[in-house]
């Protein structure tokens, strides 16, 4: 059933006061409105609305997502966002009582990233040929990602000004346009070397205009989508299956295999840009759970 059009309605005067008064992103008011529609809508099939919803309506719906099966991450979002929502209506004069403040998230589930083997690694990037100037430019761009373990964000963010041959250094701006610098090792070098040489980057119509490292066909920046398109076709070319993999992951492979391979887990962190070490923690946890499963198979008194 429809949502009545008084709830509609205070629904875009959130997301209006959320874009004007907060400053918040298109992307994130497109994300907070799908989770409030999806609740008007259930509201409306129980005869209730916006204004008329109590505390306890609200906890059945959240458990209603989890018996859906949601993620847990996602049932949190769902609750925090149907919290600020109804603490604004609260603020506005629409509402006296606040049916959502006493709403707790569900426990997030503690998951572990799941990375690529390293010879799946090793096979996804050899497979890619140096024929043309996109083969060129994906061989850097995945170089990259496994190399350093940037965010995806951070790779197409790259400038070609932030890349430090001499020093063997790659400068990038992370979360809350915090910089940091990460080594170029070897191959990644070469690679880009490669992409930068003539038939290459270089090869791109426009590429003058602009000092983004990495640029899609048409010679504009390459987007973050334009990095899933680049994953999942040299996934395929390689035999890896798409599911698998993900800009991600070659992140989660990144820390992962240096863990594995005896790094400090405070390297990991400051490769990475973590705020916090318990979040690379997580990629400890995974080495650990590798090495058991080598133990496990490899010493003759693991089991019985």
């Amino acid at each position: 059933m429809d949502p009545n059009a008084e709830s509609t309605d205070l629904l875009d005067e959130y997301t209006q006061w959320l874009i004007i008064e907060r400053g918040r992103s298109t992307a994130t008011v497109a994300a907070y409105r799908r989770d409030l529609t999806r609740l008007l809508h259930w509201l409306a099939d129980h005869g209730q609305d916006a204004l008329s919803v109590d505390e306890g309506a609200l906890t059945t719906y959240l458990n209603s997502l989890r018996d859906e099966g949601l993620a847990s991450a996602s049932v949190a979002r769902a609750s925090a966002v149907v919290r600020g929502w109804f603490a604004f209506l609260v603020d506005e004069g629409y509402r006296t009582v606040d049916p959502a403040i006493r709403l707790r998230p569900g426990r997030r589930e503690r998951s572990l990233p799941k990375p690529l083997p390293e010879p799946v690694i090793t096979a996804l990037l050899d497979a890619i040929p140096a024929a043309t100037a996109a083969d060129r430019r994906d061989r850097a761009l995945l170089e990259l990602l496994y190399g350093t373990g940037v965010r995806v964000s951070e790779a197409v963010g790259i400038d070609l000004g932030d890349l430090d041959f001499d020093e063997a250094l790659v400068r990038v701006l992370g979360k809350g346009d915090k910089q940091r610098l990460v080594p170029m090792g070897s191959v990644l070098a070469r690679a880009l070397h490669d992409y930068l040489s003539p038939g290459g980057r270089g090869a791109f119509p426009g590429a003058s205009r602009t000092a983004r490292l990495f640029l899609g066909a048409r010679g504009t920046p390459l987007t973050r989508q334009g990095v899933d398109l680049i994953i999942r076709r040299r996934a395929l070319a390689a035999g890896v299956a798409r599911s698998s993999i993900s800009a991600h992951v070659f992140r989660h492979s990144c820390a992962t295999h240096m863990l594995a391979h005896g790094a400090d887990i405070r390297v990991v962190q400051e490769l990475l840009g973590h705020a916090s070490i318990a979040t690379t923690q997580l990629y400890t946890a995974v080495s650990v759970s590798s090495l058991r499963a080598a133990y496990v198979d490899a010493h003759p008194r693991a089991h019985d």
